[in-house]
């Protein structure tokens, strides 16, 4: 499988779209085209040069301007192929926890913690849609939590520009408060120790940051 990240209002906001490609067969989907003015010219030039037969977008956001995109994509005229729609959300923001624009605490710890947790530990995480967010999320993370990881995990991103496809399922669940539920520094901090209490507690502390 091979990843690619398109970058997304390039200089004024930091987000990426990606194109996930089976190297065997050349299908590929394209994932959060949020922006079809940037994202078609790249797809046109992979589909023309044979390098990705696309076959689907995938939106992992309920959000209006993102079916924008998808339509935007459907009716370019850089971008023929017959393409499906789909998408669910699990998670906003990589080494953080989105907002809860349609779920609850209860429904983001059961993504988090049951269901993406389940997923062998080298598994690549991209954040998605693709905001590059990190260095906005490790200033959350280091008040919760001074440990190692977090550390090495705000050096990576003070000296990278892209964080996606870097860290693993394992590191999230070292430096990801939000998947660390049950770790009593966390609890403390929150004042918190049932762990969807935790999860909501710990959400309003990111936003009033």
């Amino acid at each position: 499988m091979h990843v690619q990240s398109i970058p997304m209002w390039t200089g004024s906001s930091n987000n990426y779209a990606y194109v996930v490609t089976d190297e065997a067969s050349k299908d590929a989907v394209i994932i959060d085209p949020a922006n079809p003015p940037e994202v078609a010219p790249v797809l046109k030039h992979e589909i023309e040069s044979g390098k990705i037969n696309l076959t689907a977008i995938i939106n992992t956001h309920q959000m209006v301007k993102i079916g924008w995109s998808s339509q935007g994509i459907l009716s370019s005229s850089e971008v023929m192929p017959a393409l499906t729609k789909t998408g669910k959300t699990i998670i906003d923001e990589e080494k953080g926890c989105g907002r809860f624009f349609e779920g609850t605490p209860a429904e983001m710890h059961t993504a988090l913690n049951k269901t993406l947790a389940s997923l062998p530990d080298d598994t690549k995480v991209y954040a998605q849609p693709g905001h590059e967010y990190t260095k906005q999320n490790v200033k959350f993370l280091t008040t919760v939590l001074q440990t190692e990881p977090v550390k090495k995990l705000q050096a990576f991103a003070e000296n990278n520009q892209q964080t996606q496809g870097k860290f693993t399922i394992g590191d999230e669940k070292q430096y990801n408060v939000f998947m660390r539920l049950d770790d009593p520094t966390v609890q403390k901090a929150t004042g918190k120790t049932d762990p969807v209490d935790v999860m909501g507690k710990l959400r309003e502390m990111k936003n009033s940051m």
